[in-house]
């Protein structure tokens, strides 16, 4: 994290440190280099990236030539200009497919006219500022694209691996197999068998040996052996035919139906667009697993990544390329090498300008075959079971399979046009399906409406039925379970309630929906038996009505606290600090059914408006959390309990009432590992007398649960910091004076002069109080580095600790943006998280999947 100068309260008894100006020596002109790691790279890539050029090359049709001028100018023109500066541009094997139907219908000539047209398209979107539109695709179109075309490219490369010709479609490819089959070509089948064997067994060669070969391409020594065992054993296969360079086919002026081209051109827009803009995400998660590198190549800029490409397609279709777009395997193999700039994509670049020039004779030795089998094997791998097990796991396997059918049947853009339609037609579905059910639970005479889903207009018919299925004057429990409730619905519900309740019935209304009040039989809330208010009343609710229930139902909870009595440790909603008592406790307050408010577990009995018991009020909570929240949570629970606990982090906070971890870390169960106490003290090693509470918990963290980072939260209003600041030496040492001895050495260091205070950014802290609350955060993380458990994961890299300060009055989060020796807490915002967002997760390919060529 970068560090800030603290922003600190104005104190004029703080000396002020004066720094005298000077200027440094004007800098020296800075010489063009290259890092050595990006040089190894770059070689690396181009070991993948020639062979995989000249196989895609050969599947389309294309001239192959037209390989190597993509994969030249999408490492160059792509890699200088584009927004990502370690994805690697080149021909992909998802426009195999594209591009052949381009080159069967309107020839060569007009194919590169066309790439020259989507490049200009592509600039234009890219100056229009719309590449995040394009992550807007269901993955599960995506991928059933990528899928089409993987099984599309497979089925036609069989053909060249048997040793005939591939047809013009999938299905005559597939309807011409049995013929291919009986007159299979010896030579041209045992080149590609040792092709697919050496792609396959290469990279999982046993022990030191095997992992030192291992950095060798595989689909380098899959091409390179099955060349020499041709060339050695004298076979007759049809080999790598180059062309002199003079007579290369250019671009020329497209010819064909105006919408045919322009249909073509927004194909090959639309597939090279999509694909790069996912690779440019996927490289930075990759990038993001090694330290210190998004720092120095910083994120993908997507819109400028959309330029890049488009520049890289006029290029490329100009001097007679394939059209350009970003290469998942390549741009994996090009970060893991250890790339650390654009440098080394634009030197691949370089290198097959090179080869292309000079190693011709050498390419020339290289069969058909043997690139036939590489390019099948990468249509085979574009069928990705991990993807399929996800679009199944969230239902949208319809969608997959829709688009996948259509494109190896109909072709691309028609292929994704369907699953696009297929995907509304699915959302439409889900938000009209609306399950509507009426049962009677005879032991408690209740009559439960249950509603599933989004609760619109065309579900009242339904929701009219179950209603009038509730005898008058009964007791009803609809339970709301969706998140939307449109005007038509909501008037439909709300004039059925109120003539129950007219007719001397009761409703309860649960679920998703907060601010409800409900009245129990007998009894008259102030809004209207068994009514319920609009979310914005003013009006508390009732005693028997207030239904605090978990998560987003507890939002509108109005029970008042005693003007006169404020619980200790608790602050105003201006973050003001009340009366210094136990710190860190709070009550729960309750309101009974005169209007009387108190405090749960402090009431005082036999006064007027005491509280009502904790324990019934504890037990109205577990039951609400087995009706409504069990339900949701049993699963995942069940797969917790199986498999243990796996946290991610241990998060030592306050034990204040009003954190709720859960909720302004937005974590679920299993994400956190939660050790409160008061004050989120972490005691120096032997120093808890006895008590290894905190160490323990520290030490299970880290060396059994294996936690990647530990986060000490203060908060606003702390009552051990007030308690700590109000502390008079001496007197009686009870539990709670010994337990906050801990919390001395964050007074001594917000009173030594020579150390700067943690401060907050934009604003000085409010008091004493605020100031003593972020320079505890600051001394607790120095208590952490104490601990050895600790401080050997950090000396492994194992290991991050942050710092958090929560206000509760604002309900803002803040981090430390510095943890060395003090620091400013800062919002937190966008530019402090990962740009990739969750809906984005499953567009993506993960660093696995782009190991394999793909």
């Amino acid at each position: 994290m970068s560090a800030c100068v603290p922003t600190r309260a104005t104190d004029s008894s703080r000396t002020k440190r004066i720094h005298r100006p000077h200027s440094p020596p004007p800098p020296r002109p800075r010489r063009f280099r290259i890092a050595g790691a990006d040089v190894s790279a770059s070689i690396a890539v181009f070991l993948i990236a020639l062979p995989l050029s000249l196989g895609i090359a050969l599947a389309t049709g294309a001239p192959l030539q037209a390989g190597l001028v993509a994969a030249a100018v999408g490492g160059i023109v792509a890699g200088r200009l584009g927004g990502s500066p370690l994805q690697v541009s080149g021909p992909a094997a998802g426009l195999t497919v594209v591009t052949a139907d381009l080159i069967h219908r309107y020839g060569w000539r007009t194919t590169c006219a066309i790439t020259v047209l989507a490049g200009l398209a592509q600039l234009g979107l890219g100056c229009l500022r719309v590449a995040r539109t394009a992550l807007a695709v269901s993955p599960a179109i995506v991928h059933g694209m990528l899928a089409g075309i993987g099984v599309t490219i497979a089925v036609a490369q069989l053909h060249i691996v048997l040793g005939g010709t591939p047809q013009s479609s999938v299905l005559a490819n597939l309807r011409a197999l049995p013929a291919q089959l009986a007159d299979l070509a010896p030579a041209a089948v045992s080149v590609s068998a040792l092709t697919l064997t050496l792609l396959l067994l290469w990279p999982r060669l046993p022990g030191r040996v095997g992992r030192l070969l291992g950095k060798v391409p595989a689909a380098l020594v899959a091409v390179t052996g099955a060349s020499a065992v041709a060339a050695l054993a004298g076979l007759s296969v049809p080999m790598v035919d180059l062309p002199s360079w003079s007579s290369h086919a250019l671009a020329g002026l497209p010819e064909g139906p105006v919408l045919g081209i322009a249909a073509a051109v927004l194909t090959t827009t639309l597939v090279c667009s999509v694909q790069s803009l996912l690779g440019a995400v996927a490289v930075d998660k990759m990038a993001a697993a090694r330290p210190g590198l998004t720092a120095r190549v910083g994120r993908s800029n997507l819109d400028r990544e959309l330029l890049g490409q488009g520049a890289a397609n006029i290029v490329s279709g100009t001097l007679g390329g394939l059209p350009v777009a970003g290469v998942a395997v390549r741009s994996s193999a090009n970060v893991h090498a250890g790339a650390v700039s654009r440098n080394s994509t634009m030197l691949h670049g370089v290198l097959v300008v090179i080869a292309a020039l000079l190693m011709v004779p050498a390419l020339e030795f290289i069969p058909l075959a043997s690139l036939a089998a590489l390019v099948m094997a990468v249509g085979i791998q574009m069928v990705s079971l991990h993807h399929i097990r996800t679009v199944t796991r969230h239902r949208e396997v319809l969608v997959y399979a829709v688009t996948t059918l259509g494109v190896v049947t109909l072709g691309v853009l028609e292929g994704v046009t369907l699953g696009i339609a297929v995907a509304v037609a699915v959302a439409l579905h889900r938000l009209t399906r609306t399950r509507i059910t009426h049962e009677h639970d005879e032991q408690e005479g209740v009559h439960h409406v249950h509603v599933r889903g989004q609760l619109t207009f065309l579900a009242v018919p339904r929701l009219s039925r179950a209603l009038h299925l509730v005898p008058h004057g009964s007791r009803v429990v609809v339970e709301l379970d969706g998140s939307f409730m449109d005007h038509a619905a909501f008037e439909a519900l709300q004039d059925w309630q109120n003539t129950h309740t007219a007719q001397g019935g009761t409703v309860e209304l649960t679920g998703r929906r907060a601010g409800i009040t409900i009245a129990e039989p007998g009894e008259t809330p102030a809004t209207g038996a068994g009514t319920a208010p609009p979310a914005d009343a003013d009006t508390p609710p009732t005693a028997a009505g207030c239904r605090c229930r978990p998560w987003t139902p507890w939002r509108n909870h109005q029970c008042e606290r005693p003007p006169s009595a404020p619980p200790s440790g608790t602050s105003d909603a201006s973050g003001t600090p009340g009366a210094v008592g136990t710190p860190g406790m709070t009550g729960t307050s309750t309101t009974d059914t005169t209007g009387t408010t108190g405090t749960t577990g402090a009431p005082s009995p036999g006064a007027p408006g005491a509280a009502v018991p904790s324990g019934h009020q504890l037990a109205r909570g577990i039951s609400a959390f087995q009706r409504h929240t069990a339900p949701l949570v049993r699963g995942e629970l069940a797969r917790l309990a199986r498999e243990g606990q796996q946290p991610s982090q241990l998060f030592l906070t306050c034990a204040d009432s009003r954190l709720v971890t859960s909720m302004i870390t937005s974590s679920g169960p299993g994400d956190l590992f939660v050790v409160r106490n008061v004050g989120n003290l972490v005691p120096l090693p032997g120093e808890e007398s006895g008590d290894d509470s905190v160490a323990a918990a520290i030490e299970y963290a880290v060396d059994v649960l294996k936690v990647r980072s530990i986060t000490v939260c203060g908060h606003s209003g702390c009552g051990a910091m007030q308690a700590l600041l109000n502390s008079e030496p001496g007197g009686v040492q009870t539990p709670l004076k010994r337990w906050l001895r801990h919390g001395l050495p964050s007074l001594e260091r917000m009173a030594d002069d020579s150390r700067p205070w943690a401060g907050l950014a934009g604003r000085a802290p409010a008091d004493a109080v605020e100031q003593l609350c972020l320079t505890n955060v600051v001394q607790q993380l120095e208590h952490l580095r104490a601990h050895e458990s600790v401080a050997r994961a950090l000396h492994r890299r194992e290991l991050e600790l942050h710092g958090m300060y929560f206000h509760v009055g604002e309900a803002q989060a803040y981090l430390l943006t510095e943890a060395s020796d003090a620091g400013v807490f800062d919002h937190v915002t966008d530019h402090m998280t990962d740009h990739v967002t969750d809906h984005m997760t499953d567009h993506v390919i993960d660093a696995e999947e782009l190991r394999s060529p793909a």
